[in-house]
């Protein structure tokens, strides 16, 4: 059992910059990929970055080149870097943990970019 706690959102201007955190607390944390997905409304939840067990990194095309994905596992922590944030980027931004067959989620961050 994984339990999440996802920290760090808020209100941003265009350009700006966030840094999201998620604590994890439970099973050995080390050994579960850890992703972070955002869901607007009114559309699909998508994932927006991953990053496995060994350290591989996946990101969503939207984010490429602004995003940041990185953990600590003595901390159980995994936390999302966003810059050069644009309005098309406000979401709950929610944390998952995956290993095998079993799945968590966080209650998710609020994430809004607008002037």
């Amino acid at each position: 059992q994984v339990q999440l706690v996802e920290s760090g959102g808020g209100l941003v201007q265009p350009g700006g910059s966030l840094r999201l955190s998620c604590a994890a607390s439970g099973s050995v944390f080390s050994l579960y990929t850890m992703n972070w997905y955002r869901q607007a409304p009114r559309k699909l939840r998508e994932l927006v970055a991953r990053i496995t067990d060994t350290g591989n990194i996946v990101y969503a095309d939207s984010v490429k080149g602004r995003f940041t994905i990185s953990r600590d596992n003595a901390k159980k922590m995994v936390y999302l870097q966003m810059n050069s944030l644009k309005p098309e980027d406000t979401a709950v931004y929610l944390c998952n943990a995956v290993r095998a067959a079993n799945g968590y989620w966080g209650q998710g961050t609020q994430v809004a970019v607008s002037t």
